[in-house]
């Protein structure tokens, strides 16, 4: 679009996942053509640059594979045209709304992604039992198996963490502390999120948390949470969202002011080193 929007969609029926069949058999085919080629996901992991953990969620059919990855793999196991051939019959990522879709499609591929988040704990960052508090908490309820499915997805995303990935990509995050301090789900379900929380930002150099204070009379991300990624040939995506809609935005006024916005927050959020301090005083707290 001249605009730079990508895409607008609105939940109408598309809040449900759908299926994962289409996956599955993605992930069967590129199984036959890795074995008939002689090789492991070991082995594969260099030629496709992807991790091995990506290689055997692709072909479990639990992640959506990246348009790099179909190319590499259609083209390192010299599998006439199959591989591209099946991924043109993907459905949609199970366990993710129609208006997430395009979103998780770009994360599989951004090298560089900022998360501001005033409402709950970045995806990224949850545990299951987190993420099923969050689906417990808000009407209609959903039911047991699609609650199910949303964790799924939801622990799968978190391998975008890795510093295994190639080329590997930057996370920073930036949190409001009354997030951690609702203690969605009690207080074992939080004492568990705090633990992963900070286990996550210790083991993982690529990833930058920030809380931003319950107190702080200047904010400039009160507009509401959002975020901005940088895929590999330096293009920029803005993502923002309400009740029942996702926007997608690639127009450089848009991606320009919410820059400036999160660089401003990173000034007024507390340092990474104080934020991880609050985090397990929190923790101590429980």
């Amino acid at each position: 679009m001249t605009d730079g929007t990508v895409g607008t969609t609105g939940a109408g029926g598309g809040g449900e996942p759908e299926s994962a069949d289409s996956l599955k058999v993605f992930g069967e085919v590129v199984k036959v053509f890795r074995k008939r080629a002689g090789l492991t996901q070991e082995q594969l992991a260099p030629s496709v640059r992807y991790s091995v953990p990506t290689i055997a969620s692709i072909e479990q059919g639990r992640r959506f594979p990246p348009p790099a990855f179909i190319d590499r793999a259609e083209e390192v196991l010299d599998a006439f045209g199959t591989i591209r051939a099946a991924a043109k019959h993907l459905g949609r990522r199970p366990g993710l709304a129609n208006w997430f879709r395009q979103l998780a499609q770009l994360e599989t591929e951004a090298i560089t992604m900022y998360t501001y988040e005033c409402r709950t704990v970045p995806g990224l960052l949850q545990t299951a039992a987190y993420t099923r508090a969050l689906g417990y908490s808000v009407p209609p309820l959903p039911s047991a198996e699609l609650i199910e499915q949303r964790v799924a997805n939801r622990m799968a995303r978190a391998e975008l963490l890795s510093v295994q990935r190639v080329p590997a990509a930057d996370f920073s995050f930036i949190m409001e502390q009354a997030v951690l301090e609702r203690r969605t789900g009690g207080e074992e379900t939080t004492r568990e999120l705090l633990d992963h929380v900070v286990r996550v930002v210790d083991e993982h150099p690529n990833v930058e948390l920030q809380i931003m204070p319950l107190r702080q009379p200047v904010h400039s991300g009160i507009d509401g949470p959002f975020q901005l990624l940088e895929m590999p040939d330096h293009r920029w995506f803005s993502y923002t969202e309400n009740q029942n809609t996702g926007h997608l935005d690639a127009a450089p006024k848009t991606i320009s002011y919410l820059q400036q916005r999160y660089a401003r927050m990173r000034s007024q959020a507390l340092t990474s080193a104080d934020s991880l301090a609050l985090l397990k005083h929190m923790r101590g707290a429980l």
